[in-house]
């Protein structure tokens, strides 16, 4: 691929199980992106290094995924101008997760950081590619095809559900 536009980092090597999602999906829709780890507290100086040097690498949005307190991407979002979007995880030491989520949700004024559903990678890799294909046709259009074929698939499962009916508690397919 080309320079990545998308930069995807966690701050564990625990956490590429949820964010390998956002990679998939990129992928699919063929938008550039690299991956790493920056660890906003066992590798602060690295996390400040990434965000301040991405933009002048070509990145045009961070996905930063980060479990447990989840200062990742505000930290991130303090740095940089470029959007960010957190992906809570749900890690080992996670309070079923929600320190995750209110770390990332409750962001004081002035740091956005666009936070996603609890190990809701998939849905940051689609939401960095409609922030990348707001200027970008090819990505946008690689989206609609996207979004074309999830409407399909339930239109699809849709009819066969009113072709076969409901019969006593069951699908008839």
């Amino acid at each position: 691929m080309s320079t990545p536009k998308i930069g995807i980092i966690m701050g564990s090597k625990s956490d590429l199980s949820v964010m390998a999602e956002a990679a998939s999906i990129l992928e699919e829709l063929e938008v550039p992106f690299e991956v790493t780890i920056v660890s906003a507290h066992r590798t602060p100086h690295r996390m400040m290094e990434y965000a301040e040097k991405a933009r002048d690498r070509g990145i045009q949005v961070i996905i930063a995924g980060a479990g447990g307190a989840a200062h990742l991407p505000g930290m991130v979002a303090s740095i940089t101008t470029l959007p960010v979007i957190g992906v809570p995880v749900k890690s080992s030491n996670s309070i079923d997760g929600w320190d995750s989520v209110l770390s990332i949700l409750q962001m004081p004024g002035g740091v956005p950081v666009a936070t996603v559903a609890l190990n809701g990678a998939k849905n940051a890799g689609i939401l960095a590619a409609q922030i990348i294909g707001s200027t970008d046709q090819t990505v946008a259009g690689k989206l609609q095809t996207y979004k074309d074929e999830m409407r399909e698939k339930v239109e699809e499962a849709a009819q066969k559900i009113e072709i076969m009916g409901y019969k006593g508690g069951k699908i008839g397919f």
